[in-house]
């Protein structure tokens, strides 16, 4: 499992906080997903087999959220 850190631009609501945790969940290859409303930063756990970094930043930025970096 590959863990990585995503900081977005600033959640204004934790039900937007809620909308990426669940796009990201429903992500073959996601393991685990943690947002940081406070922080508006996402944890993931995922397998690298099945889905990469470019993906997941891509899910986030699909629902309208900017992807600021990666780490």
């Amino acid at each position: 499992m590959k863990k990585v850190a995503i900081q977005m631009e600033e959640l204004v609501c934790p039900s937007c906080a809620k909308k990426i945790e669940g796009a990201l969940k429903k992500t073959d290859g996601v393991d685990e997903v943690n947002i940081l409303f406070n922080a508006s930063k996402a944890k993931i756990s995922f397998d690298e087999t099945k889905t990469d970094v470019e993906q997941l930043s891509k899910i986030i930025q699909d629902l309208g959220f900017e992807v600021l970096s990666v780490k």
